[in-house]
């Protein structure tokens, strides 16, 4: 039921039902996460032909466990960006669409970090070897993750509270 003011329960601005709310959420992140699967993927195809390349035997051994890790991260990364499809295909029309949203939102969160640990493995490991400079490739893959940090985690947070801020001080008035 809408409150006075318009808004409903869960202060979204929206009068819909809790269905209407899952099923706007559940569209919202599948076009959210589309760019992330995609963008997991291709990286992951890119990582899995590296091995096969001539110059891998020659690689030194922290950086072939390196590329280990970063497969490992880029397979996480996929799979969990890709399992909110699974998940809708066995829960589908079971009434479950609230939950459904609840997991799939959790799963592209666990996506977002483990493609951001990947793309930050995959830079060092390039960077080490393109430059042969292992700090100056620690140095640039540590600010990349620290950009991906800020731009995905902080500045959401941030963004999040100044509005709660807001919110509070126009419902004091």
């Amino acid at each position: 039921m809408a409150q006075a003011s318009g808004e409903d329960a869960a202060g979204t601005g929206r009068q819909e039902t809790p269905q209407e709310r899952a099923d706007r959420l559940w569209s919202e992140m599948l076009q959210e996460v589309r760019v992330c699967q995609t963008g997991a993927q291709i990286l992951f195809g890119f990582l899995l032909s590296v091995a096969f390349t001539p110059r891998f035997a020659s690689l030194p051994d922290f950086d072939k466990n390196l590329y280990d890790a970063t497969v490992v991260l880029g397979a996480i990364a996929t799979g969990a960006l890709v399992a909110p499809v699974a998940f809708h295909r066995f829960l589908a029309g079971h009434g479950m669409k609230p939950e459904l949203v609840h997991i799939a939102g959790r799963l592209i969160a666990t996506g977002l970090v483990t493609l951001a640990l990947t793309i930050a493995a995959a830079l060092l490991l390039l960077l080490r070897t393109a430059t042969g400079n292992a700090t100056v490739a620690w140095l640039l893959s540590a600010a990349v993750l620290l950009w991906f940090t800020t731009a995905w985690l902080v500045l959401p947070q941030v963004v999040l509270r100044r509005t709660a801020a807001r919110q509070r001080q126009e419902t004091e008035r």
